[in-house]
């Protein structure tokens, strides 16, 4: 659940980020695509670490 929470706060911030630049839809999708795998391997990261923590 913590990896898809991440890519999906990945996923808004890069479609935001785009539309704050003024991307078209492509430019959103590519940069949520891009930033939903970011936020994936983040969230794959933490999850590794609190199952080592706990």
């Amino acid at each position: 659940m913590i990896i898809l929470g991440f890519s999906v706060i990945g996923a808004l911030w890069g479609a935001l980020l785009a539309r704050r630049r003024g991307g078209r839809r492509l430019d959103m999708a590519q940069y949520a695509g891009a930033l939903a795998i970011l936020g994936a391997l983040i969230g794959l990261f933490v999850s590794i670490v609190l199952a080592r923590a706990i």
